[in-house]
């Protein structure tokens, strides 16, 4: 059975699904695509050869097996419970909602509904990460003591990204969370904030930080640190390491090429990937595979839309720390015991 797509929203992150999902995506076939923006609504016609519809409640009429959620993040709730009420499975792009409350009615809805529903944490599907969690469940560093998250941008979104971004927490960070969460199998209970802006003078008026350390503590006690940043001049950072009474697994970046130079004057190694398209790409495809295995009833490592509340629950939890300057313990949805 071929799976049929409708896909909501036809920006950068919309069109890189939309690519996929036409070309490499065994199993699924792209039927049609809705975008409110007239002139992406054109060149989504022009480079995918698929109907496009004018109205959002088209998509839902079509006939399709599925939709991915791809829109501005405000409208995600909406579009995850017309997908309930339409019978149909949802990818849903990070995060679910903005808001925490209106996060839990779109997961309540799909649960209610019955329906399959996957929130876009693709960063848990790269190879590299996900063997750290399964070395982790295989016991192969004991005990798990410290986990360090790395994660830091190429350069800072344009300025008026910025007040619909939601924050550095719900936006950025928010990746991270899910990570922390899947690397170890289970809940952090504890967030405390030191975060500021150094990159963005935009940020700082908004009330927003640009620069991080995010603390976390676990319940059975383990430590965990995330560092953000958005901007690093040497390109897009992403680094793992989990440290365990028997000893460490790590991941590392990629680099664009594997190769090495070395000369008398030293060692030259290739640049990082510049961001998450080219960096997380295999991620990206890994994620559709696994929402086909969970529409046909299989086992899934993707993260659900309970994980997607729960991360937004953290970047809650995190924009509080860095409001009061204290630990925040009460997290929605997650019990310390």
């Amino acid at each position: 059975m071929t799976l049929s797509v409708g896909l909501i929203g036809y920006g950068r992150i919309g069109a890189m699904h939309a690519d996929l999902l036409s070309r490499l995506v065994d199993g699924a076939e792209l039927a049609v695509v809705y975008e409110p923006v007239a002139e992406r609504a054109r060149q989504a016609a022009v480079d995918l050869g698929v109907r496009t519809v004018e109205e959002e409640a088209a998509v839902f009429e079509s006939g399709i097996d599925a939709v991915a959620i791809c829109s501005s993040t405000p409208t995600h709730p909406r579009y995850v419970k017309m997908a309930a009420q339409a019978g149909i499975a949802a990818f849903c792009e990070k995060p679910i909602s903005l808001d925490l409350d209106e996060a839990a009615s779109a997961v309540e809805s799909a649960e209610s509904a019955g329906i399959p529903l996957i929130i876009g944490f693709n960063r848990r599907l790269d190879s590299a990460h996900r063997a750290v969690r399964e070395g982790i469940a295989r016991g192969e560093i004991g005990d798990p003591w410290q986990v360090l998250i790395i994660s830091r941008d190429p350069q800072p979104p344009p300025p008026e990204y910025l007040p619909v971004s939601g924050g550095l927490f719900r936006d950025m960070t928010i990746h991270d969370f899910d990570m922390a969460r899947y690397l170890l199998g289970e809940e952090v209970v504890e967030v405390h904030v030191t975060a500021t802006s150094l990159v963005i003078p935009e940020a700082a008026e908004l009330g927003d930080v640009d620069t991080a350390f995010i603390s976390l503590r676990y319940r059975s006690g383990a430590l965990g640190l995330i560092v953000n940043c958005r901007a690093a001049a040497y390109g897009y950072e992403q680094r793992i390491e989990v440290n365990g009474s028997h000893g460490q697994l790590s991941s590392v970046d990629p680099p664009l090429r594997h190769t090495r130079l070395a000369t008398a004057a030293g060692f030259s190694t290739p640049a990082l990937h510049h961001f998450f398209i080219e960096r997380y790409q295999e991620s990206y495809l890994q994620q559709w595979r696994e929402f086909l295995a969970l529409v046909r009833g299989e086992e899934s490592a993707a993260a659900t839309g309970r994980d997607g509340f729960k991360a937004l629950a953290l970047a809650e939890a995190a924009q509080q720390s860095h409001d009061t300057g204290s630990p925040v313990t009460r997290i929605r949805g997650i019990s310390a015991g």
